[in-house]
């Protein structure tokens, strides 16, 4: 074999190596292959390994798997005229390839565009107490309306999430001293439903001491058990032992008053004496035997010479 019939024979491998390498695609598991033939879809291929027509074929692979779009931070105006700044995340796969080359030039950044402009759009139309409180209904907005847009493109937007919401720095301080009125307002409301639930609860107690006079006194002896327990040198008296002690002190002076009046002891009464007017003086006055309290006896007329 001569040389030129070697090099002819290379020549020829190297070529079939080409086609070989030029007709052999590998579609993976998470794609599918668009076929086009003199610029004409005549297919999807399915994972695996194809074979193609060189130069007249071209397969196009597209990725089926869940893509992740941020979507950049927006400047937007609400309905109640604040300006935040709302960045957001979008979800988003692909389930027709053929339509998703066909129909569109670069579906990421359609989407990406469409996906802004929704949320300047949803947004706006709410107030900001809404923005902040209601981000599950903005998110579900966002993505029924990318959704009615991307199905013609062969593309499903399966989630929209609110990111970040940035506020002015005076809005901050305004719904900062908000919150601090609100909390202010339920600790008032709370203290006095406290205050409230304790009147009715010393109304009841007191109905009870006033049909049991004893637990009254029960109840100031645990106090003076309390006051004592700290060790204090000064101990105070509740006005109701007070003027049970005054009560009792009145019994006693009772008491003794009539044992008085029942066995008196009285000193020998004494003549009466005439002095002048000037000098008048009382007589002696007989005085009981009790010593707690002295029974009062009007004092004897003098007598003018």
């Amino acid at each position: 074999m001569d040389v030129t019939a070697v090099v002819v024979w290379l020549i020829i491998l190297v070529l079939l190596f080409i086609v070989a390498r030029m007709s052999i695609r590998i579609v993976r598991q998470y794609e599918q292959g668009v076929l086009f033939r003199l610029g004409r879809v005549i297919g999807v291929r399915m994972p695996g390994l194809r074979l193609i027509v060189p130069v007249i074929d071209r397969l196009q692979l597209v990725s089926l798997r869940i893509v992740t779009m941020p979507i950049q931070s927006q400047g937007i105006i609400t309905q109640d005229n604040v300006s935040v700044d709302i960045s957001a995340v979008a979800y988003y796969r692909v389930i027709d390839a053929v339509k998703s080359v066909v129909a569109i030039e670069n579906v990421a950044a359609a989407i990406n565009q469409i996906a802004q402009t929704t949320l300047r759009k949803v947004v706006g139309r709410h107030s900001l107490d809404q923005t902040l409180s209601e981000t599950e209904h903005i998110n579900s907005d966002i993505r029924e309306i990318l959704d009615a847009l991307t199905l013609e493109w062969g593309v499903e937007v399966t989630l929209v999430e609110l990111k970040d919401i940035q506020l002015p720095e005076s809005m901050k301080r305004a719904m900062a001293r908000q919150a601090e009125a609100e909390r202010e307002k339920r600790a008032k409301i709370i203290a006095a439903e406290g205050e409230s639930i304790a009147a009715a609860a010393l109304g009841e107690a007191s109905d009870t001491m006033m049909a049991h006079p004893l637990a009254l006194q029960l109840r100031n002896l645990q106090s003076l058990v309390e006051i004592g327990v700290d060790k204090n040198t000064t101990v105070v008296f509740p006005a109701p032992l007070m003027s049970t002690i005054g009560e009792l002190s009145a019994f006693l002076a009772r008491e003794s008053r009539a044992a008085g009046v029942t066995s008196p002891t009285v000193a020998p009464a004494t003549a009466p004496s005439f002095v002048p007017y000037e000098a008048s003086a009382p007589a002696p006055v007989p005085t009981p035997v009790a010593a707690s309290a002295a029974a009062p006896v009007a004092a004897a007329p003098a007598r003018v010479a």
